[in-house]
């Protein structure tokens, strides 16, 4: 799903045209963008966290030709997930029929 089809599932969900759901997807989206410049996490209770995490410098190497080099310590985002969306994709075993088998 990309962001046509959000702004496309969005739009009837809250009746408003695609235009009007574009803008309001555009506003939410720079609102946590601007959150995590500024190295705060910005938590969606029940769907999950989005946070800035430092990574350090390192040695790598180039898998071309085996050169080895400097990887800058730079910031990520990582995103962990809620428990009510976890729960979405827990999947369930199926019961054991009781019924006894004839013979």
């Amino acid at each position: 799903m990309n962001k046509a089809d959000l702004i496309a599932k969005l739009a009837p969900k809250l009746n408003i045209t695609q235009d009007e759901a574009r803008i309001v997807l555009n506003s939410v989206l720079e609102v946590i963008t601007e959150a995590l410049v500024e190295d705060k996490n910005v938590r969606l209770v029940d769907f999950g966290t989005f946070e800035v995490k430092q990574r350090a410098e390192r040695m790598g190497h180039n898998p071309k030709t085996g050169e080895k080099l400097k990887i800058e310590a730079k910031k990520i985002v990582t995103f962990k997930q809620g428990k009510a969306l976890g729960e979405q994709f827990i999947v369930k075993p199926k019961q054991k029929s009781k019924a006894k088998k004839k013979a």
